[in-house]
């Protein structure tokens, strides 16, 4: 029965044309992001800013769930309705990131691995009844010269694993996050490999530690170029190479794939997402590939906002524009042209 719940939580997630919102900012990344947009971080701050997103009318359109941090599932809207039941009364799944960051992986210190496991099989608990449906870890794999090394890839993957395990004895979807940078100036092909290499030592530990995978869902990097590298890849050969890469090591049970975007633009974000969704419907990719975007959502909105109360029903616009955009890649459905549409008064 319980195998059967998470089943349909995964795929009410990764149901067509919808995706997901991540919005599970920590204090001290809303704070670089407030800074931008010269917003000082508050608390009521940050509980007005995402009052802002949730509540934009008619989200649930284009948004089956949005990922909130330990701070926001406490919060409430302005009208004093918690932030979970709003959510679900607008039609999106409630999530929760549960991890306590990357940090300095012990015998290779210019790696990261991520903590959290501590106390988590309470935290899952406390979490489930204020309202989480779903919960989110994060890993952070970085590439440069001697990196990443397989012992940062199986630490993290162990973590992963283990985290996901305790998601399903809670009653949670995991939404199992192996983030491969684009940091650096690799070409494609190097970002290829390591995915892959982490993708192998992921499902590996998730077999080993008994999830199942069809109540787990993937949220991992596109296969890109380096941020820094010189002539990056466009988006068809990112399409190929992301979907291949994930044929050789995404096992067809797992309901869907949700990517980040990453350090990529809006735009950018969204193109890739097209493009990777037109290749793999050619190819028959056996899985439903959605969106988890956190700036590639939300960089349009909080400029429109930039603190001001009057700004609200803009930067509402401005998002639900951003969603819909995203929405129509996920279906293949995305063209450039559609960036320039005027966002309704």
């Amino acid at each position: 029965m319980l195998s059967a719940e998470l089943e349909r939580t995964a795929q009410e997630i990764v149901a067509a044309d919808r995706g997901i919102l991540a919005a599970d900012e920590s204090s001290g990344t809303i704070k670089k992001r407030f800074d931008s947009i010269g917003v000082e971080s508050t608390e009521e701050s940050r509980r007005a800013y995402r009052d802002l997103l949730f509540t934009t009318p008619g989200l649930g359109e284009w948004v089956s769930g949005v990922i909130l941090y330990d701070e926001t599932i406490r919060q409430s809207t302005r009208d004093g309705v918690p932030f979970p039941m709003a959510l679900a009364a607008g039609g999106m799944i409630p999530g929760i990131k549960v991890d306590k960051g990357a940090h300095a992986l012990a015998g290779s210190p210019e790696e990261k691995v991520t903590e959290g496991l501590d106390g988590l099989r309470d935290r899952l608990a406390e979490y489930a009844g204020l309202g989480a449906r779903f919960t989110k870890w994060r890993a952070v794999i970085t590439i440069g010269a001697g990196i990443p090394t397989d012992y940062c890839i199986k630490t993290n993957a162990h973590a992963l694993a283990r985290y996901a395990a305790l998601s399903q004895e809670a009653g949670l979807v995991p939404i199992v996050e192996p983030e491969v940078l684009m940091d650096a100036g690799n070409t494609i092909e190097v970002c290829c490999e390591v995915t892959l290499r982490t993708l192998q030592h992921v499902f590996r530990e998730l077999e080993e530690q008994r999830v199942s995978l069809e109540g787990m869902l993937l949220k991992p990097n596109m296969v890109l170029s380096g941020k820094e590298a010189s002539g990056r890849a466009p988006a068809d050969e990112v399409a190929r190479y992301t979907v291949e890469c994930f044929r050789q090591t995404v096992p067809a049970a797992v309901p869907g794939i949700v990517f980040l975007s990453g350090g990529q633009s809006d735009d950018e974000a969204t193109a890739n997402l097209d493009a990777i969704n037109r290749y793999a419907a050619k190819v028959r990719a056996p899985w439903q590939l959605s969106f988890s975007y956190g700036r590639g959502l939300q960089a349009a909105p909080q400029k429109a906002w930039s603190g001001k109360s009057a700004n609200v029903a803009a930067a509402q616009r401005a998002f639900e524009h951003r969603a819909k955009l995203t929405s129509a890649a996920q279906l293949g459905k995305y063209t450039p042209a559609m960036e320039k549409e005027t966002v309704s008064a």
